[in-house]
């Protein structure tokens, strides 16, 4: 005799393995959040990053949510409430929600740069937090110069970490993709998910070779568990390269 509730509880579990895939899908395909299980950011001993702690105006790197796929985390020190409507390229709006932290100061973005997907690797990083300012060519085709953005040296994208990582100038198509943190109550800071226009499968699909040599493992895909180490970009990488 079949065992028709198992048979049930077992359909029922592809049911809503279904659905939750559908709803990513549908959520990637809008540019709002897909979610990930919650990732606590640690320091370098492995304890509870304290946000506090973060020196301001200065480049963190931590993996999300994929083991090989790096972040920027960056106190910009200043209120940023959020609330830019942006796209991506292929036109799908997303509202970005700002900063986090007791000033809400604090932004994070994936550090894949939308035009070739430049970003930083043990020995190199040709993209970066930029303190100072820096001269690029704006949307106008205008010089200007601008301190606190993320410059890419590849093609000389630009982006706004104040304002989501909107495109100020270069050929980027769309901003960076947003992360979503969280800084609970009790002090701790977690990674949640990740919108806008992530590029992770064009980013394995490029780099997968060379993923599985820098990160000494064939499953680069891998989601990054439950914490992740923050590290400051000057000792992430060897070389942080500038755009002269």
């Amino acid at each position: 005799m079949s065992d028709k509730p198992g048979r049930r509880r077992f359909l029922g579990g592809c049911s809503a393995l279904l659905g939750m895939l559908a709803a990513t899908r549908s959520a990637r395909s809008t540019g709002e959040l897909t979610p990930f299980a919650p990732v606590m950011l640690v320091d370098q001993r492995d304890r509870p990053l304290n946000i506090g702690s973060l020196a301001v105006r200065t480049e963190y790197i931590f993996q999300y949510p994929f083991i090989s796929t790096p972040c920027f985390l960056i106190d910009l020190d200043t209120e940023l409430p959020g609330g830019e409507e942006l796209s991506t390229k292929d036109g799908r709006v997303y509202r970005w929600g700002g900063g986090v932290g007791p000033r809400r100061s604090v932004v994070a973005f994936s550090a894949i740069c939308a035009h070739r997907l430049s970003h930083p690797t043990r020995s190199a990083s040709f993209i970066g937090y930029r303190p100072r300012a820096v001269g690029y060519m704006n949307s106008e085709r205008k010089v200007s110069r601008r301190a606190d953005v993320i410059q890419c040296c590849s093609e000389q994208s630009v982006y706004d970490p104040a304002h989501g990582a909107r495109v100020l100038g270069g050929p980027a198509p769309q901003p960076l993709a947003a992360i979503q943190l969280e800084h609970r109550d009790d002090g701790h800071l977690y990674a949640v998910g990740v919108y806008g226009g992530d590029l992770f499968d064009k980013y394995f699909e490029r780099f997968s070779h060379r993923l599985v040599l820098e990160y000494e493992t064939f499953d680069v895909q891998a989601p990054v568990g439950e914490t992740t180490r923050v590290m400051r970009g000057d000792e992430f990488t060897r070389h942080l390269v500038t755009c002269g």
